[in-house]
């Protein structure tokens, strides 16, 4: 290589390098790529290193991604509680919009949740992906008499329900925040709020705003500091991820593999479709500013690791107000899991065929209702999903036989799933706000 071309090419390294650095995205995507291509290297379709290696070098990789999670979790609970609080505070002087902002991100919340459901239990029983892999020609008894042979389904719910709605309100906040219920912080950190709204005297709370105030700034910090090992927490995360599962196993289950990602699409495509019509965003300039929060949700199936980051890109990217953002993308984090409620519809499905369950139309609609239930404060984290699916076949009588197929590819379906989820999160922000502002002015 003559000299010219060898100084051209470093300079062209160099930019590159430059800028790089200088885009989170830019590492992360790059990150992955490279995770990917390692762990396809160490894994099992390879079969250059052995099952053991494999395994231990992927504890090894993903290392730098527990630090990464575990430094967010430590700040969470304090982050959402000051953020929900703030955001509640800020809305003292107007608690009319504060209901109606309220309101309307329930509405958001279950109606798009209730659609997830509905949709993944529609796509499962059309496509029907557990015929593929039924690995049992017989079909396997029920674990407990039909349901509907004993107790209506209907009945049962409603008999529950109290309970489970007094269980909302936390009667040990600490107890709840050292055992990571989140979903109760969150109704913690809202009753505080409210009661900063209904003071009549706002001067005497001022300390104790400042204090919150201090929480998230110190949080933020934190938060600031993960980020800078995001870059390996992805690459080691990617890397192990792919030295478990293998190229083959994921071939293995396409259907039903295909059929979650298919379904998701299809939300992901409503949730631009909505902020198209009711945000005015053009669908391009949403995805473009979305981008860096999806690829990190992927990357580290959390929505709560991706909660500052929504913030920062609801206020900065899509034009939401700093308090409107500090309230909505806490309580979406915990509450809108519409992403979920649509994999776990699918999966229960499958999991019924492969055992050769046939689940009645009433049935399947309690499922869906029950899923909207379940996914609704579901902790943003990874691997929760699997506990509620075992939790709703063991409702119904499912047999779980086909619950390994679902474990084999659950790590994707989650990576998948969390950025559907925080761009229902990002999309009522951008919604809301604008349904605001236009209420405001009168447009």
């Amino acid at each position: 290589m003559t000299e010219p071309k060898r100084i051209r090419t470093r300079g062209l390294r160099k930019k590159l390098e430059s800028w790089i650095r200088g885009r989170l995205w830019a590492q992360v995507i790059t990150a992955l790529v490279l995770g990917a291509g390692l762990g396809f290297l160490i894994g099992p379709d390879t079969g250059l290193v052995s099952a053991e290696a494999a395994d231990l070098a992927g504890r090894w990789l993903a290392l730098p991604g527990g630090l990464f999670l575990n430094l967010i979790q430590m700040v969470l609970m304090p982050l959402v509680a000051a953020s929900i609080v703030l955001g509640l505070a800020a809305g003292a002087s107007d608690p009319e919009k504060l209901r109606r902002l309220g309101g309307r991100l329930a509405l958001f919340i279950t109606g798009t949740t209730l659609f997830a459901a509905a949709l993944g239990a529609t796509l499962a029983l059309w496509v029907r992906p557990g015929l593929s892999v039924i690995t049992n020609p017989m079909p396997l008894p029920r674990l407990r008499p039909d349901p509907a042979s004993l107790t209506d389904p209907l009945t049962e719910a409603a008999a529950r329900a109290p309970d489970l709605i007094a269980r909302i309100v936390p009667s040990n906040p600490l107890g709840a925040a050292a055992n990571s219920e989140m979903l109760a912080i969150v109704v913690f950190s809202i009753f505080v709020g409210l009661a900063f709204v209904a003071s009549s005297n706002q001067a005497r709370l001022a300390p104790l705003k400042q204090l919150f105030e201090a929480m998230l700034e110190v949080s933020m910090t934190v938060v600031k500091w993960a980020m800078h090992i995001t870059p390996l927490a992805v690459f080691g995360l990617t890397a192990q991820l792919v030295a478990r599962m293998g190229v083959s196993a994921i071939s293995t289950l396409a259907a039903y593999v295909g059929l979650v990602l298919g379904g998701l699409a299809l939300l992901l495509m409503l949730y631009v479709v909505l902020v198209m019509v009711l945000g005015r965003m053009g669908p391009v300039t949403f995805l473009k500013a979305i981008f860096p929060v999806q690829l990190l949700a992927f990357s580290t199936s959390s929505s709560a690791a991706v909660m500052p980051l929504s913030m920062e890109t609801a206020r900065n990217r899509l034009g939401t107000p700093g308090d409107t953002a500090s309230f909505i993308i806490p309580l979406a984090a915990t509450m809108n899991m519409a992403g979920t409620a649509l994999y776990q519809a699918i999966a229960v499905i499958f999991v019924a065929q492969v055992a050769g369950v046939q689940l009645s139309l009433p049935e399947v609609s309690l499922i869906v209702l029950s899923l909207v239930a379940a996914s609704i404060g579901a902790p943003g984290a990874p691997g929760v999903s699997i506990a509620i699916l075992s939790g709703m076949l063991a409702s119904f009588g499912i047999p779980a036989a086909g619950l390994v197929f679902v474990i084999g590819v659950d790590r994707l379906l989650d990576m998948s799933r969390t950025v559907v989820n925080v761009t229902g999160d990002l999309a009522a922000c951008r919604i809301l706000s604008r349904n605001q502002e236009e209420t405001e002015t009168g447009g």
